[in-house]
């Protein structure tokens, strides 16, 4: 309580003192851009997703762009030690994702390599993905995926060193036969999401959709 009262939580955006659980104003908030997609249907994400591998359906909560909301945002969960903007996130999704009759059977987020999650202390994926499982009611495995090599971020790459990910991940487990829901945080050129996807799909009979936080636009 004492804590609250001497660092108040603040809008991202304009700064202005919000309830604890907040990530914006409610004024900041409608400056946020929803893509609205529909994940059973063609949109952006999956347009993009079919150069590189077979999907079966994606969606993207928010658009990436430029010096925008939707930047700090995903800044504040990725780089700020910030977990919970997670949960939130999971909370705006959970708002406007409908799988209707295309229900994933497995969640998997994105892994971070050991000593990237030693460095940072939490991978911004999960507490994302664990609320969507008990929401969706749908298992969540976080060590079906292994990142085989330390990189740096995404976001510090140029774009020739984003498209270097070969043998970057690999499958723990023998898995067939199922449609996994493949989680990231955002969306840029595809390398990553596909070059998991196709580990998935070589693994066995199974079937991969796409769900980020953001798409790069």
């Amino acid at each position: 309580m004492i804590l609250d009262l001497l660092f108040p939580n603040r809008c991202l955006h304009c700064n202005r003192i919000i309830e604890t659980n907040l990530l914006v104003c409610d004024l900041c908030f409608r400056q946020i851009h929803f893509t609205h997609y529909d994940y059973s249907k063609n949109n952006p994400v999956k347009e993009q997703c079919k150069l590189f591998f077979p999907v079966e359906n994606t969606y993207a909560l928010f658009q990436f762009e430029e010096d925008s909301l939707s930047r700090k945002i995903i800044h504040e969960l990725k780089y700020r030690n910030r977990e919970i903007t997670g949960k939130i996130l999971a909370e705006w999704t959970t708002e406007r994702l409908d799988f209707k009759d295309q229900k994933p059977d497995l969640l998997v987020s994105v892994p971070l390599h050991p000593k990237k999650l030693r460095e940072r202390g939490y991978n911004q994926l999960h507490l994302y993905t664990e609320t969507l499982s008990e929401y969706y009611d749908i298992p969540f495995d976080n060590q079906l995926i292994k990142r085989n090599h330390y990189s740096k971020a995404q976001a510090l790459k140029d774009k020739k060193h984003r498209l270097e990910t070969v043998n970057t991940f690999s499958v723990t487990q023998p898995i067939t036969g199922k449609h996994i829901l493949l989680i990231d945080d955002v969306f840029t050129t595809g390398t990553t999401v596909s070059s998991i996807a196709w580990e998935i799909l070589n693994a066995g009979k199974n079937k991969v959709s796409v769900l980020v936080m953001a798409m790069d636009v």
